[in-house]
């Protein structure tokens, strides 16, 4: 069924519409009426929710397994933002809420109780299946029901439960962490400590997450093809018309080849005679060019893609950074060897003329422009002239 504002298409027959007697068609003429087609499907807020997880998932496994120096950062804000702003704004009066409890009398231990949760947690995360051992330690140390029952006599003891975490921390934290617990032992006040002792186990939770990243990358690699084709399926199946971009880059890279090898002239060796040749070059004008040779004539087209063209394929958004960064390296490449070329044509007989020398002027460098710090390979300055 045409789109409302596109053109009818003309009738089956050719021919033009017969009036009837009302001057409308004829009763008989009618065509039969056709549901009308459905719209496309249009995902909920749940689903557009889940796929973009879905996508994230799979950028960041498709990144792991390519990019070996892939590592997980904290996000850090720029001092002048917004984002840096409202964020200090919240933890200030965060931390000031729980020095104004601890300093009550008696003190109010609710806020303190939740963050101590929170570190339990932490440090429990922090242990591999092997940690069976210190993991019922942690568990006895920082028994939350207890500690509920310390605060409510006024018997908790917050100096020595953070003496007890400072000291699994420094078990359980990276080589490179080791001066930053350190540090953490010279604090005095309890909110500033509890307050560097959770930026510290930021820090060491990442780095168990690259640590992970790092021992998964062999399994990953081995089966990256297979979950990124599964995954790919499932996205499209879910999200039609979403590779328009990726059809028209292939379909642009098709006509490119198709027009080349129908201006190529026929091979002389296939035949001789005048009728093998037209047969030939219709065979070669009609020929479907292969799906090697159109992706080849694809990727050789991004190399030329303008920086700030949004219609980028969809199927290479994930690696269109290193795409553009093999761009940049080409279009260098280009540069050096221009430079080379008129170089040579200007200046070949003097610098190329007499390839067992070792000796060139300076004035022949300075008549091509090259810099007597650093002259071209093979053709250093002999040390005997000095």
């Amino acid at each position: 069924m045409p789109k409302p504002d596109e053109e009818e298409p003309p009738r089956p027959d050719g021919g033009a519409e017969e009036a009837g007697p009302s001057g409308g068609r004829r009763e008989e003429e009618l065509p039969a009426l056709r549901p009308p087609a459905s719209p496309p499907q249009i995902l909920s807020m749940s689903e557009l929710l889940e796929t973009a997880h879905e996508i994230s998932k799979l950028t960041i496994a498709h990144e792991i397994v390519l990019n070996h120096d892939f590592k997980l950062q904290a996000v850090n804000f720029a001092p002048n933002s917004l984002e840096n702003r409202v964020k200090e704004t919240l933890h200030k009066a965060f931390w000031d809420s729980l020095k104004e409890q601890l300093s009550a009398s008696p003190p109010d231990y609710t806020q303190a109780i939740q963050l101590l949760q929170e570190i339990k947690e932490a440090l429990l995360s922090l242990l591999l299946p092997r940690h069976n051992r210190l993991r019922s330690q942690i568990e006895e140390a920082l028994d939350m029901e207890l500690i509920r029952q310390e605060a409510e006599h006024g018997a908790l003891d917050i100096p020595s439960l953070t003496m007890y975490i400072l000291g699994t921390m420094a078990m359980l934290c990276a080589p490179v962490r080791d001066g930053e617990v350190q540090r953490l032992q010279s604090l005095t006040d309890p909110v500033q400590l509890l307050r560097e002792i959770f930026r510290v186990l930021d820090l060491m939770k990442m780095d168990m997450l690259n640590f992970t990243i790092q021992s998964l990358r062999p399994h990953l690699q081995d089966h990256s093809v297979q979950y990124e084709r599964k995954k790919f399926q499932e996205l499209l199946e879910k999200l039609h018309n979403s590779l328009d971009h990726t059809t028209e880059w292939l379909r642009k890279a098709a006509a490119e080849v198709a027009a080349a090898s129908s201006q190529s002239p026929p091979h002389p060796a296939v035949s001789s005679s005048p009728a093998s040749l037209s047969q030939g070059a219709v065979s070669s004008s009609t020929a479907v060019p292969s799906p090697t040779s159109v992706l080849n004539r694809g990727y050789m087209n991004l190399l030329c893609w303008e920086p700030g063209q949004k219609e980028y394929p969809e199927t290479l958004f994930m690696d269109q950074a290193r795409l553009q960064e093999v761009q940049s390296q080409v279009n260098q490449l280009t540069i050096i060897a221009a430079v080379l070329l008129v170089t040579s044509g200007m200046c070949g007989s003097t610098l190329f003329g007499s390839p067992g020398r070792r000796r060139v002027s300076m004035q022949a460098l300075v008549g091509c422009g090259m810099s007597s710090r650093n002259p071209p390979l093979g053709m250093e300055e002999d040390p005997r002239s000095k």
